[in-house]
């Protein structure tokens, strides 16, 4: 359950975000197809403030998850608590054919989720533009890395990393502020991705998605933007792995 829903964040760039991948990406009436740079990483990672500083369009994958009525959602192991770190709590079909369809069309359709009611609320109409390079950002990205790499449609996917203390820390104030979810299971589900943070991080590599921190992740985007497709996209076999919990 990552970041804030959209819009640009202010604040310091580093370095290598100076240039803004609008300027990366120029638009172009004769570009047709886009491609995607899946950003995946621990929930409270910095996912979403990452992709609002490329000015890049973002497609946000925690819109795509499960409503709280769902019978096929996972709990919690010994709770019962919705394990809604288990990419069981997603429609990661759903997720991966508006990817698809961003990237051949330039515009789908996306559903509105509330995370504080578990709930779809709406539905709104995304467009890419001519813009040759989109963002999908969320904390399932590295779940669907195999099949958008086999549908020809992936630029790179990066999996943000960090120090867990201050992963848990950030996490924690974000979804207080935004009254996600009571406070008790804030913290219950903050102690136990703290504690699980690594073997998160190792998952979603294993999945095909490149560790690495903000600033580097910048770099590789401003790659793909320029036509670099990275090399463990385009030459390493992704092996799929099961659906379990640990975000």
């Amino acid at each position: 359950m990552e970041g804030a829903r959209r819009g640009p964040l202010n604040g310091p760039r580093p370095s290598p975000a100076r240039t803004h991948a609008a300027h990366w990406c120029p638009v172009s009436p004769q570009f047709h197809t886009a491609r995607v740079v899946l950003l995946a990483g621990p929930s409270g990672s910095g996912k979403s403030s990452l992709a609002a500083r490329t000015d890049l369009p973002v497609l946000h994958l925690d819109d795509f998850y499960k409503e709280g009525h769902d019978p096929t959602l996972p709990l919690v192991a010994d709770s019962t608590d919705i394990d809604w770190d288990s990419a069981l709590s997603w429609d990661a079909d759903a997720a991966v054919a508006a990817i698809v369809e961003l990237c051949r069309t330039g515009r789908t359709t996306v559903p509105v989720y509330s995370i504080a009611t578990s709930s779809r609320v709406d539905r709104e109409v995304l467009s890419v533009g001519h813009t040759p390079l989109f963002i999908a950002e969320g904390i399932f990205a590295a779940d669907i890395v195999a099949r958008c790499k086999e549908l020809d449609v992936l630029a790179d996917a990066i999996c943000l990393r960090g120090r867990p203390s201050t992963t848990f820390r950030r996490r924690l104030v974000r979804d207080l502020r935004e009254g996600r979810k009571s406070v008790p299971f804030l913290l219950r589900r903050g102690w136990r991705l703290m504690r699980s943070e690594r073997s998160i991080v190792a998952r979603q590599s294993a999945l095909g998605a490149y560790a690495c921190d903000r600033d580097e992740a910048l770099g590789r985007i401003a790659a793909a933007a320029a036509g670099r497709r990275a090399a463990h996209v385009r030459d390493t076999p992704v092996a799929p792995a099961p659906a379990t919990s640990g975000h």
